[in-house]
């Protein structure tokens, strides 16, 4: 008998975690079964199916679902008013399935828009719910703190509610700070300081303000202070156009690596909207946003050594130095330095620039240099003994925590949790390209530093990989744009939510659309929001200097975290 085998068939020798993080879609008959009891109703959403659920009875669903059907991953609560009702929609999917997601719609009575709190269940759901009461006006019976949190305390109405006057005078007085210490949590020969860092201090990067309780050198107690960048973003979008008017403003969000914000408000509308986006223009919108992606790391890395032993003149310079050819690549290409808006509804606003041959030698000049200029910041950062002592098993954040504050990103994968958008809910050209998706097991803050650096090196190779289609794709055949109507006007009733992977994690945008040019809601899942929120757990009982390295590590822009 011969011994000379047939080839394997080409489905058996697919890695089979691959294959099943695409397994498409949820079980909505399981899903039917496993909520038959709960669900008063069903809703058509884009992307998942929805369930209408009761106000009394959503914390008992969203824990049947984690603990029943593997959906440990709360990404999203969109507060929303109608005319005849207030809604609190919530987002949930898995960290293992990404395409695997459920919409949980409960609907609340204008006079009294109360539902139960999921913040046992969820921890993440805790600035949620804040969020949703500050700007909204929804209450969540339950929650352990429930009140303001990007508006001052003393803030009338709710600037998203339909009856919110927007010409009302407002006075924010000022109140006095209290221990936020309990009796039972001060020990008696010890003394407890709270010391305010920021809004205004260098750590904080950006105007955020830590309520900082120390018992000595030792954190006792941090509560995260947001608000101070705050610009309603989301209501401004809600005010704007789809075609033209809405794009911009993501630039705004996070302005330090802000091309998959544009990505994000595209990949929303265009699921609501329809809209197909050509394959030239896929690939175009891939390596511009990995080209955002190093922006946003470079940054993170070079900032965060000068929070660590304030290293100005090697670490932080360097990383300025590569940012600055790449932010050269990206004003050839879009024409802006910062603000780039050169994403537009199906595809991108123009090809590459002229002459096309030189600006592809360019970007291939500064990927052949890339490699040794990691390896310096291996040698200058993650190599000294300063650095190691200040970040290894320090900000420790365990990967079952990290899941129960929604944190992703570079976050989430320096605890070990293998989760990025990119290749869990493919979009763009990255299913069709060679890379891969980087853990590291520490769950300190030099796990997280090693994420950024080795996804530097990702980023460069799907950039290598893009710049190959660029140069062979057929000229007749480099379609940036696909033919889009000048005015959109979406069903009314069309609502979807659609995620992105940005330099800080997963970046997501509900959108309800009602029949006219501008959506009647736009909610922002902002990344920063999220891991910010994990602060405490990462700080408390360290010393006041790790509280200062472990800020750092989470990479937080406060335009992202307040919008």
């Amino acid at each position: 008998m011969s011994e000379t085998t047939e080839p394997e068939p080409e489905h058996e020798r697919i890695d089979p975690e691959y294959d099943h993080r695409r397994e498409e879609g949820v079980d909505e008959a399981a899903l039917e079964a496993l909520l038959s009891d709960y669900a008063i109703g069903r809703d058509d959403h884009e992307n998942a199916p929805a369930f209408v659920i009761r106000p009394d009875e959503i914390q008992e669903v969203v824990r049947l679902l984690r603990d029943e059907a593997g959906f440990d991953h709360l990404s999203c609560l969109t507060p929303q008013q109608y005319a005849d009702r207030y809604e609190s929609l919530i987002h949930m999917t898995k960290y293992d399935q990404r395409t695997h997601e459920v919409t949980l719609v409960v609907p609340l009575p204008t006079d009294e828009p109360v539902c139960e709190s999921v913040e046992p269940v969820f921890r993440t759901a805790d600035w949620h719910e804040r969020e949703a009461f500050d700007l909204v006006g929804i209450e969540y019976a339950g929650h352990p703190d429930l009140r303001r949190i990007l508006l001052p305390e003393s803030w009338q109405g709710h600037p998203l509610a339909l009856d919110y006057d927007q010409d009302k005078p407002q006075v924010v007085r000022y109140a006095e700070h209290a221990n936020p210490l309990q009796e039972d949590r001060r020990l008696p020969e010890s003394e407890t300081m709270l010391l305010n860092i920021g809004p205004h201090h260098p750590a904080t990067h950006g105007v955020l303000h830590l309520e900082t309780v120390l018992d000595g050198e030792s954190v006792a107690n941090v509560v995260p202070d947001i608000g101070y960048l705050h610009r309603c973003e989301e209501q401004m979008c809600q005010q704007g156009t789809y075609r033209h008017q809405i794009i911009p403003y993501s630039n705004r969000w996070d302005y330090t690596a802000n091309l998959p914000n544009e990505w994000a408000v595209a990949r929303a509308i265009e699921d609501i909207a329809d809209i197909e986006v050509p394959a030239y223009a896929q690939v175009l919108r891939t390596m511009a946003t990995e080209f955002g992606r190093m922006l946003g790391h470079f940054l993170a890395v070079s900032t965060f050594a000068l929070d660590v032993y304030g290293d100005f003149t090697a670490i932080f310079q360097y990383g300025m130095r590569d940012r600055e050819v790449v932010q050269d690549i990206l004003e050839d290409l879009t024409g802006q330095r910062m603000m780039f808006y050169y994403f537009r509804l199906g595809g991108v606003c123009w090809d590459l620039p002229e002459p096309r041959a030189e600006f592809i030698e360019k970007c291939r000049d500064f990927l052949d240099e890339l490699p040794a200029k990691v390896d310096e910041y291996h040698d200058l950062l993650t190599g000294n003994e300063i650095f190691q002592i200040r970040t290894l098993d320090t900000g420790v954040l365990e990967p079952a925590v990290a899941k129960d504050y929604g944190c992703t990103g570079p976050v989430a994968r320096g605890s070990g949790i293998d989760y990025d958008v990119r290749r869990d809910d493919p979009y763009g050209y990255y299913d069709n390209l060679e890379w891969d998706v980087v853990t590291e097991d520490g769950c300190d803050n030099h796990a997280r530093v090693l994420v950024r650096l080795r996804e530097v090196e990702e980023s460069a190779k799907i950039i290598e990989q893009c710049l190959d289609l660029l140069e062979d794709w057929p000229e007749d055949e480099r379609t940036v744009q696909s033919n889009v109507p000048r005015t959109l006007k979406p069903d009314a009733g069309t609502e979807t939510y659609r995620a992105v992977e940005s330099a800080k994690g997963e970046l997501g945008i509900y959108i309800r659309a009602d029949g006219s040019n501008s959506p009647a809601r736009f909610k922002i899942r902002s990344p920063c929001f999220h891991n910010l929120s994990a602060l405490p757990e990462m700080a408390e009982g360290e010393y006041v200097a790790d509280l200062v390295a472990s800020l750092g590590s989470l990479d937080i822009v406060l335009g992202s975290v307040d919008r």
